[in-house]
């Protein structure tokens, strides 16, 4: 892990993969709530996690770079969100397809799979879910659908996603949920905030 200097008052960390990613995110919001650390805002990313808000940089780099991410320790374990899903996404048989396998396969892959919230952006409470293994990762869209409806479950790259909101988008959808994702009047707004567990299961 590298640390290095943004602005005035934030750091970047650069981790090797996204699993180091979660191991710092998990290790930096459990020092900051014991006081250890003060940064107004903790993101991570693919493979970075951004510390902004820092009042003195120079001086938390150098306490970070001291630590050692906790296997298990406070901040590690994360509640559950359990998202009931209809599997009947357009694009489940180029799913299949990719993964050398039929439908129901796939189906039963992604109901089996502990996805955990690795970080978010590209719209307001959508989340890049991560479990799957490498060798599953399947490509984008050639060319993006100018409308993928709120709520649609869908894959790509190496990642799960649920759009919390109707956008355009190039994802391979697998899925719908109704279960909402962004709420402006919740606290937090997004329902899947980094590190939590997700679970797609049936719609009752």
């Amino acid at each position: 892990m590298r640390i290095r200097p943004v602005g005035t008052h934030a750091l970047l960390l650069d981790c090797d993969d996204p699993e180091q990613v979660e191991a710092w995110r998990a290790e930096l919001w459990h020092r900051r709530a014991s006081g250890e650390l003060t940064a107004t805002e903790i993101v991570p990313g693919a493979v970075t996690v951004l510390l902004d808000g820092v009042p003195d940089p120079s001086a938390a780099a150098d306490r970070i770079a001291g630590w050692r991410p906790r296997t298990g320790g406070p901040g590690a374990t994360t509640a559950e969100v359990r998202v009931p899903v209809v599997y009947d996404g357009e694009d489940l048989p180029r799913v299949a397809a990719h993964w050398d396998t039929d439908v129901p396969a796939v189906i039963d892959r992604l109901r089996r799979t502990e996805f955990r919230v690795a970080f978010c952006g590209f719209a307001p409470g959508f989340a890049y879910l991560t479990g799957l293994p490498p060798e599953l990762a399947v490509p984008r869209l050639a060319t993006p659908r100018t409308r993928v409806p709120a709520g649609s479950v869908a894959l790509a790259g190496p990642y799960a996603g649920i759009y919390p909101a109707a956008s355009p988008g190039g994802w391979l959808l697998v899925g719908r949920t109704d279960l909402p994702l962004f709420d402006v009047h919740a606290d937090p707004p997004a329902r899947l905030t980094p590190g939590t567990r997700v679970r797609l299961v049936d719609t009752p």
